[in-house]
């Protein structure tokens, strides 16, 4: 947990969990697995959650350890609707029934476009079967860009489409920390199976936004929870981007640009993100 001069502390919970991507080429086994992160703003009485999980049990986890630092929980912030980060939030507003669950408008919809019937049913459900929260409860849209702690603003900064729309980052001024969304990625491949090679530029672009703010700590939507909440990462991500762009250009297929990316990346953890990048540049431009 780092230390601070603001009354203001954070702390992250990394859950790891098996990637979307099953059948990627043989090779990476022992790399085949993500983790989320979710992030615990605090002060002497109150606290903020931004983002949750997507299993029962992995919310749960997330309910024991929120109740463990014995603060009130005021908000439940959303990054962005991608349900592997919004699907706790009805097990944590019942633990916790004085939190509100709020996301920018944009999070909003694209979460309820995830967590609604047919795409719960085909996409989520169908892959962690029987392990998906139902019914859906879908964070309130947050009327303007700003919130409180404690007297301390917190800002939500609009960075468009990151790994998928309607995607924002927390900015902790006090605490000269971004809570990044998947804006960032930390020793993790970015997931890329919305993107297009524009979209990919309209990424990079949130990077600079976010390293604009001169944070101390960027904490990632997905990090290896080995690693340190460093700035740096936001670099680290825009150059992964870069690569990626460059590679699909020079490359012809799905399984030339995933080995020329893992040739540049070979430690970074769930591989089948990138698989699945690969596939769909390279489905798109034919």
């Amino acid at each position: 947990m780092p230390e601070a001069t603001s009354s203001l502390r954070y702390d992250t919970l990394c859950v790891r969990r098996s990637g979307l991507t099953r059948d990627l080429p043989p090779g990476t086994e022992e790399l085949q697995w993500v983790v989320n992160t979710a992030t615990l703003i605090f002060g002497e009485r109150d606290a903020v959650l931004v983002d949750t999980f997507l299993t029962i049990e992995q919310n749960q986890q997330l309910v024991d350890w929120v109740k463990s630092h014995e603060r009130n929980l005021a908000h439940i912030y959303v990054t962005h609707g991608h349900g592997d980060h919004c699907f706790g939030v009805k097990q944590l507003t019942e633990a916790f029934p004085g939190a509100k669950a709020v996301a920018a408008p944009a999070a909003v919809a694209k979460a309820k476009t995830e967590g609604t019937s047919p795409f719960i049913d085909s996409f989520w459900a169908a892959r962690f079967p029987g392990q998906i929260p139902q019914p859906q409860v879908f964070p309130e849209a947050l009327d303007g860009d700003t919130f409180t702690i404690e007297g301390h603003e917190l800002q939500v900064i609009d960075t468009g489409f990151t790994d998928t729309e309607g995607s924002t980052a927390l900015w902790v001024p006090d605490l000269r920390l971004v809570v990044a969304g998947d804006v960032a990625y930390n020793g993790i491949h970015q997931y890329m199976g919305e993107t297009t090679t524009s979209s990919r530029e309209e990424w990079m672009r949130a990077t600079d936004t976010l390293a604009a703010l001169q944070p101390t700590f960027v904490v990632a939507g997905h990090k290896n929870p080995d690693l340190p909440d460093d700035s740096k990462i936001l670099a680290e991500t825009k150059k992964y981007l870069a690569d990626f762009n460059r590679l699909d250009a020079e490359t012809g297929t799905a399984i030339e640009l995933y080995e020329a990316m893992l040739a540049l990346y070979p430690n970074r953890a769930n591989p089948g993100s990138l698989w699945g990048g690969a596939n769909k540049a390279k489905a798109s431009a034919h």
